[in-house]
């Protein structure tokens, strides 16, 4: 199975199945000479690890990640440092239970990647989906906890979740403080009670939804990108849909430029107090020509239902038996929520990339 592997100067090798002893991932061209430890990238973890509400799998995982290689301290030396070594990061399973998935071992799961694994490889590891399972982002997160600290501290990533199945919030009551409040990553209290009663509906049907998650990175120079194949949009958008279950990702305006007027989507320039230009709007989502202009980057990702549902679908045996199936386990019925912090460090892998391409094509 090859294309464990994104970015080019930065970038990341993921490793490991949903229910094997451990997983973790392989950083490659961090530079040397960064400050990192555990505590850098623990808090990632914590804010995507399953369990922490009623409205995500109960599967229990702490998520403990442990850095294996690529760092360096001695007794002369303030802090822990980066060698410019691969940087190895490893977290263990621990709340396995692969007896859930008996009854899936010759059936294929509707809306799961079980018929196409079995088509292109022959074997399939049906304990959880194996590497199509979403536990494999948690080596994307702690990944993109190293990229946050290449980022430094003017690199402001923040991830939100803007709609549940029908609902959306009301922008006009956005407030980032409140993502930390809920459940949900939701800006808007108000909707995330609603989504609160939405979500219990859901679960006890047996059933799931899908969900919208919003991404807003501040503080990236102009400049980041390329123009034809290393768009820093096209990147950023291969990244998203590399996430499980996304089905759609907008940048900007998104598919909703195509209502508009040329004179309405410009994103026109003046001259600011501080002798630099500015922009009136920001249809195109900070980017244009496929290299950053300075202002927030706005990327949204659609996240489908899950497809692991009590409620039993029709399918195929891989006898080509035709049969019912209801998925057993532990699930999220939003896989959208714990996307959330997935989409951000999908986006701080992207911009770390970036920020090293554009320093190696200046003098």
């Amino acid at each position: 199975m090859s294309h464990n592997t994104f970015g080019h100067l930065f970038c990341i090798t993921t490793w490991g199945e949903s229910h094997g002893p451990a997983l973790g991932c392989v950083v490659d061209g961090c530079p040397a000479g960064i400050a990192l430890t555990e505590a850098d990238i623990q808090p990632w973890l914590d804010k995507r690890a399953p369990g922490q509400s009623r409205h995500v799998t109960q599967r229990r995982e702490p998520d403990q990640v442990r850095i294996l290689s690529g760092v360096f301290q001695d007794e002369r030396m303030a802090a822990q440092l980066t060698t410019g070594a691969p940087i190895a990061l490893q977290i263990e399973n621990v709340d396995q239970r692969s007896k859930d998935y008996s009854d899936i071992r010759d059936a294929w799961r509707p809306g799961h990647a079980d018929y196409t694994y079995d088509v292109k490889y022959g074997v399939r590891d049906y304990r959880g989906g194996g590497r199509s399972s979403a536990r494999e982002t948690a080596a994307r997160v702690a990944a993109g906890g190293v990229a946050r600290k290449v980022l430094g501290e003017g690199v402001t990533i923040r991830g939100a979740l803007v709609q549940i199945g029908p609902r959306a919030i009301d922008r006009a009551r956005w407030d980032w403080d409140e993502i930390a409040r809920n459940d949900f990553f939701c800006p808007d209290a108000d909707t995330a009670a609603l989504w609160a009663d939405d979500m219990d509906a859901i679960r006890r049907a047996g059933s799931s939804v899908g969900a919208l998650v919003e991404v807003v990175v501040s503080g990236v120079p102009a400049g980041w990108g390329a123009p034809v194949y290393g768009k820093l949009d096209q990147d950023m958008a291969s990244a998203m849909m590399s996430i499980n279950a996304a089905k759609g990702v907008e940048i900007g305006a998104g598919m909703a430029a195509a209502g508009l007027r040329g004179e309405d989507a410009a994103d026109e320039m003046r001259l600011g107090p501080d002798g630099q230009p500015v922009f009136t709007s920001n249809f195109n989502g900070g980017v244009l020509g496929g290299i950053s202009t300075g202002q927030d980057l706005v990327i949204r990702v659609a996240i489908k239902p899950t497809s692991s549902i009590r409620i039993e679908r029709r399918t195929l045996t891989k006898s080509l038996e035709e049969t019912t199936l209801a998925t057993k386990g532990r699930h999220d019925p939003c896989v959208g929520i714990r996307a959330v912090p997935v989409a951000e460090a999908m986006a701080a892998l992207v911009l770390a990339d970036h920020k090293l391409r554009a320093q190696a094509c200046r003098a």
